[in-house]
C-alpha cells in the first residue's frame, strides 16, 4: 500500500485504507473516498491533489491525501 500522493496521474486506483481520526475519515467519506472505491489522481501541484472520485473531481490537501492508502 502507498499513499495517494505517490500515485501515478490518470491511473485508476482502488482505495484500500483510510487513516486518521474518526472526524477525518468521516469527512473523506462524505467527499466520496470509501474503502473499495476508486480514485484517480488528475493532477498534483502546490501540495494539493485533484482526484477524480465517483465521477466528480475533488481537491484535497497533501495531508489528507497522505491518509488515503491505495
Amino acid at each position: 500500500m502507498i499513499p495517494l500522493t505517490l500515485a501515478e496521474t490518470e491511473e485508476e486506483n482502488i482505495i484500500k485504507k483510510i487513516g486518521g481520526k474518526p472526524e477525518v475519515k468521516a469527512h473523506l467519506e462524505t467527499l466520496g473516498f470509501v474503502v473499495g472505491g476508486t480514485a484517480t489522481v488528475v493532477s498534483a501541484m502546490n501540495g494539493n491533489v485533484i482526484v477524480k472520485v465517483k465521477e466528480s473531481r475533488v481537491a484535497v490537501s497533501r495531508e489528507l491525501a497522505q491518509k488515503i492508502m491505495i
